[in-house]
């Protein structure tokens, strides 16, 4: 492509967003459907109520901010944007049962908070060099043209004690590989059975409570992002209340009567794996 004109500056506008975060309200559809959101709701509402807790904590930095107009303004909301609709997408298709399309939105909202993180890290460097030319105008195709930006930084997850291996285990599971596609789909099967449900929306109590877990993990995690930027005006108070919900989920999610995932032998153990509350538990490894 030839002539294309970059525009001499970019400013940025936050044009809308949500004033506050909703947990999804009961669906219509199939008798399973209804069913896992219905056990959801009454088997895990602290968790439900602190995962609406941490989402309107990023809600309220984010109203505090809505003026900021400044190119690292636009890499923080954007990023964020994506990661927060990932995250509320997931909430409502895990408590309607479809545990399988958690991880193909969790995994990309992690490298969104991941990106958000290395360009804190460097002061936007990176950001701010590709904004120099990052829209033109392609007159010879009538086109506006958005430069790729192409950019990954899975990497500051290495040394995550906790975001590392999670960020593993989504990939794991966001793929087509046979195993991660027989536990999500087969969970029930054994060394002489595979005991499948096609499109299945019945109630997992595992995969309820890792799938929640995980949502609690990545909007934590953002919270303690954008507390960590000098970019955005965050008071006082509003401040104490995001610690204060990440402090509550990391005691939530050190319990070990939910079910959870640990790394043993560079594979995932999956503790208290079960269908139902008085199911009982196992043990399974990916």
């Amino acid at each position: 492509m030839t002539d294309e004109k970059p525009r001499p500056r970019l400013r940025f506008q936050l044009a809308a967003f949500p004033e506050r975060y909703s947990l999804p309200a009961r669906p219509t559809g199939s008798a399973a459907v209804q069913d896992a959101h219905r056990q959801t709701s009454f088997l895990l509402p602290d968790d439900l109520f602190l995962f609406e807790r941490a989402m309107n904590a990023q809600l309220q930095v984010v109203a505090a901010n809505s003026k900021l107009r400044t190119l690292r303004g636009a890499a923080l909301f954007t990023l964020w944007s994506r990661a927060f609709s990932g995250l509320s997408d997931a909430c409502a298709v895990v408590t309607q049962g479809s545990y399988a399309s958690a991880a193909p939105l969790l995994r990309p909202a992690l490298d969104c908070i991941a990106v958000e993180r290395a360009l804190i890290a460097s002061g936007f460097e990176d950001y701010e060099e590709w904004a120099a030319a990052a829209i033109t105008q392609v007159t010879e195709r009538h086109a506006t043209a958005f430069d790729i930006g192409r950019y990954r930084a899975a990497e500051v997850l290495i040394g995550e004690e906790r975001l590392g291996p999670l960020y593993r285990l989504l990939t794991d599971l966001a793929m087509p590989h046979f195993g991660s596609s027989l536990l999500l789909v087969a969970p029930d099967s054994g060394v002489t059975k595979l005991s499948a449900g096609f499109s299945d929306n019945a109630f997992h109590l595992g995969w309820a409570e890792l799938t929640i877990g995980w949502l609690l993990e990545l909007a934590s995690a953002q919270v303690a992002t954008v507390l960590s930027t000098d970019e955005l005006k965050i008071s006082k108070t509003l401040r104490s209340d995001c610690e204060a919900a990440v402090r509550d989920v990391g005691l939530t999610l050190a319990s070990t009567r939910r079910c959870y995932v640990e790394m043993v032998d560079d594979r995932f153990l999956f503790h208290s794996f079960r269908r139902t509350a008085t199911g009982q538990p196992r043990r399974v490894i990916l």
